[in-house]
């Protein structure tokens, strides 16, 4: 169980740090730009807080846990962190532009390269830092 809750709050940790610097400096003029009114004003925090609850659940016993227990190998678990990483974001973005007026496609686009990338660099470092915690 320690193993778990070390995993978790580690994949928490790196996730936080990365989409902190995407979403709040590295892309925010483009989220603002592409999406105009339909972004609100005020970040709502609870649903904010649940998707990085779920997401890095997800994403620690889909692949650190394996990871670390070796049964995954690390170029193995990358791959499939960013197929995790795609399928996710592209679940989310696919339905907003089959659903939702004016939804741009270049935001589509962006966001699942972003998600890819995002679970994939924050599966290797988390990877890195529980092998150095023991």
């Amino acid at each position: 169980m320690s193993k778990f809750i070390t995993s978790y709050l580690i994949v928490l940790a790196v996730m936080g740090v990365f989409d902190f610097l995407w979403l709040g400096v590295v892309s925010k003029s483009f989220y603002r730009n592409q999406l105009g009114g339909l972004m609100a004003e005020n970040v709502n925090w609870l649903p904010a807080i649940l998707f990085y609850l779920l997401y890095a659940f997800g994403v620690t016993v889909f692949l650190m846990l394996p990871l670390m227990s070796g049964e995954l190998a690390l170029g193995k678990g990358l791959l499939l962190a960013a197929l995790f990483g795609a399928v996710a974001y592209a679940t989310y973005d696919l339905s907003n532009w089959a659903t939702l007026k004016d939804w741009p496609a270049m935001v589509v686009f962006v966001d699942i390269a972003w998600g890819t990338f995002f679970t994939t660099i924050s599966v290797y470092i988390s990877y890195w830092f529980s092998k150095l915690m023991g």
